[in-house]
């Protein structure tokens, strides 16, 4: 049923590709650990063992205040159609931010996002797939246009703005240093 391999396939690079939603999973030594469902376009495989994605503007920062203080990172994928498998990448993680130069390297491999807040960069250190049998089958409708839509009439300026009223620390006050603050 399940595998443990070093690095990405082709073939699970394709099934990466086909997905429409994947989960980050980060924790840092205390406090909760967060689980964060991701869509749209912004999940790129780089290499065997090298993946990057687009991290959106969102109501918490969990993850970047998690990478800060430990760089362990879990990704899933899982299977809502024909073919049942769950698929996990664990690994270590970077952030990397607008005022980052990898930052600007990888922006280049997502269609443009005012809601971009930060890319995070993961060396794949273990491949996990295992069944799926028991995840459903789903149907994709359709990407929500609500948080790009959301970005859109905020802008820039008003974007920065939330940033500091919402995503300088998590829910267990860890600082996330959006603004590069140490």
């Amino acid at each position: 049923m399940g595998k443990q391999l070093e690095s990405i396939t082709p073939e699970l690079q394709g099934f990466i590709e086909d997905q429409k939603i994947f989960f980050v999973g980060t924790a840092a030594q205390q406090g909760r650990v967060n689980v964060s469902p991701k869509g749209t376009d912004s999940f790129r495989v780089i290499g065997p063992n090298h993946v990057v994605w687009l991290n959106l503007t969102g109501s918490g920062n969990e993850t970047a205040a998690h990478l800060l203080l430990h760089d362990r990172m879990t990704i899933m994928f899982c299977s809502f159609e024909e073919k049942p498998i769950i698929l996990r990448l664990y690994g270590t993680a970077q952030i990397f931010h607008e005022r980052d130069k990898q930052f600007h390297s990888y922006l280049e491999l997502f269609p443009p996002n005012v809601g971009t807040r930060q890319i995070m960069s993961m060396q794949v250190d273990l491949v996990q797939t295992s069944c799926g049998f028991a995840v459903p089958f789903m149907e994709f409708k359709s990407e929500r246009s609500t948080l790009n839509t959301w970005a859109e009439k905020q802008g820039k300026e008003r974007i920065e703005a939330y940033w500091d009223n919402k995503n300088r620390k998590s829910i267990d006050g860890f600082e996330t240093q959006i603004f590069g603050e140490e």
